[in-house]
């Protein structure tokens, strides 16, 4: 773990209740870094975890970093003063997107888990960027293995075969959390849990598999 500290963070008024994944869509760590450290940027995250798996603190977690944006989630607005961020080197849709090395993911596990044992935050609210901000942000994107890491403990994932929770499917995203049953808000949730196809439409497979997410936060 390699201290990068930023001067872009402040108080917290609430305790911690979601962790935050992004990609940091730059064509380096070093040009993301140094963005995510400097005043006149206004951007931040906690944690920077590099392709090779090398991990950068940059803001401490009891301190409010500033990478969620304009932001909703469950009713909640003020998404920094709530959640932990973690942004991953890649450089993103604009700049060649590509999958996420095993170092990666593996030094993410080890992190994640660690801030799980600090905080208290439920698995239904380990969240993508895309989630909290589906009209602007893509991140972490298609490519991010979230069953890998639900399987390791961090997050949700349902199974392929899992009985989903009745419901009118738009009204069931909102309950999940998004502000909105919105063509952005459908993408992102496909973006996550039915990457094979993300357009923003609620065919069958999607609504099935809101359904099944829903099932799993216990709605």
């Amino acid at each position: 773990m390699i201290e990068r500290p930023s001067p872009n963070f402040d108080g917290r008024q609430v305790p911690v209740d979601i962790l935050l994944l992004h990609y940091t869509g730059m064509q380096s760590a070093g040009a993301a870094l140094d963005r995510l450290c400097d005043p006149a940027a206004k951007v931040s995250c906690h944690w920077l975890i590099d392709e090779d798996g090398t991990a950068h603190r940059l803001v401490p977690e009891d301190r409010r970093a500033w990478h969620a944006g304009k932001s909703f989630w469950a009713g909640e607005r003020d998404i920094n003063s709530r959640s932990i961020g973690i942004e991953l080197v890649n450089p993103g849709h604009e700049w060649g997107y590509r999958p996420f090395p095993t170092a990666q993911m593996a030094a993410l596990a080890t992190l994640a888990t660690g801030i799980l044992g600090r905080h208290a935050i439920p698995a239904a609210r380990v969240l993508a960027h895309s989630d909290v901000a589906p009209d602007r942000k893509q991140d972490p994107g298609e490519l991010f293995d979230w069953a890998w890491l639900a399987a390791r403990g961090i997050g949700l994932w349902p199974a392929a075969d899992a009985a989903g929770l009745p419901g009118e499917p738009a009204r069931l995203l909102v309950a999940i959390g998004y502000e909105t049953a919105t063509a952005d808000a459908i993408a992102a949730f496909q973006r996550r849990y039915r990457p094979a196809r993300i357009d923003g439409m609620l065919d069958g497979e999607t609504a099935l598999r809101i359904g099944q997410v829903a099932s799993l936060h216990g709605i």
